[in-house]
């Protein structure tokens, strides 16, 4: 299990520390909410914060990117820069609305809670999703990761590992924790 630790839950002040610390406890990605109050009602950080932090981690970064635009375009766009793409499906939208893009994409992100504020409860009835485009992936022969985000700690993230969930975003569970590495690795281990 890849874990992609939120950048929601670190001290903003100290961001760059706070991304060499989850480096250094072993995080396989980082997670950055990007938010406008326009989607979600909170603001967070935008493409300046991101290009300032760049030079504290060569780790991949992960970002949501949900709008009104032709997602064909957009998929294009990106691809266009040789950048990876990935659509994001939050708990109202059903799994089937991605299954016209999966050959085009290198990522579904499923939330698990919806979007806006950390350290929301985790909900266990979006599994199913995770299987159906899992599913449909294999059935088309696809390689692709699912990634889920939100509540995702120790209680949480076997249910995540059983579903078929290849990355998880981790927030509060690991900047909270009182060892960070610690609780990275034991979330790796499923």
């Amino acid at each position: 299990m890849k874990i992609a630790p939120s950048l929601l839950s670190c001290d903003f002040s100290k961001m760059g520390y706070e991304l060499e610390r989850m480096d250094k406890a072993g995080a396989d990605w980082m997670h950055l909410d990007v938010m406008d109050g326009h989607f979600v009602p909170n603001i967070t950080f935008g493409a300046p914060v991101i290009k300032c932090v760049r030079k504290f981690t060569d780790k991949p970064f992960t970002f949501h990117v949900e709008c009104d635009s032709d997602i064909d375009k957009t998929i294009d766009k990106i691809k266009s820069h040789g950048i990876k793409a990935g659509l994001v499906i939050k708990p109202n939208t059903p799994a089937e609305s991605v299954f016209e893009y999966l050959d085009r994409l290198d990522l579904v992100l499923v939330m698990t809670v919806e979007p806006g504020f950390g350290g929301q409860s985790f909900m266990a009835d979006m599994m199913p999703k995770v299987r159906a485009i899992k599913d449909e992936c294999k059935r088309r022969n696809i390689d692709m990761l699912i990634e889920a985000d939100g509540g995702i700690g120790s209680a949480t993230i076997a249910q995540c590992a059983e579903a078929g969930v290849d990355v998880c975003v981790a927030g509060t569970a690991v900047f909270k924790a009182d060892d960070a590495a610690k609780a990275i690795s034991e979330l790796q281990a499923y």
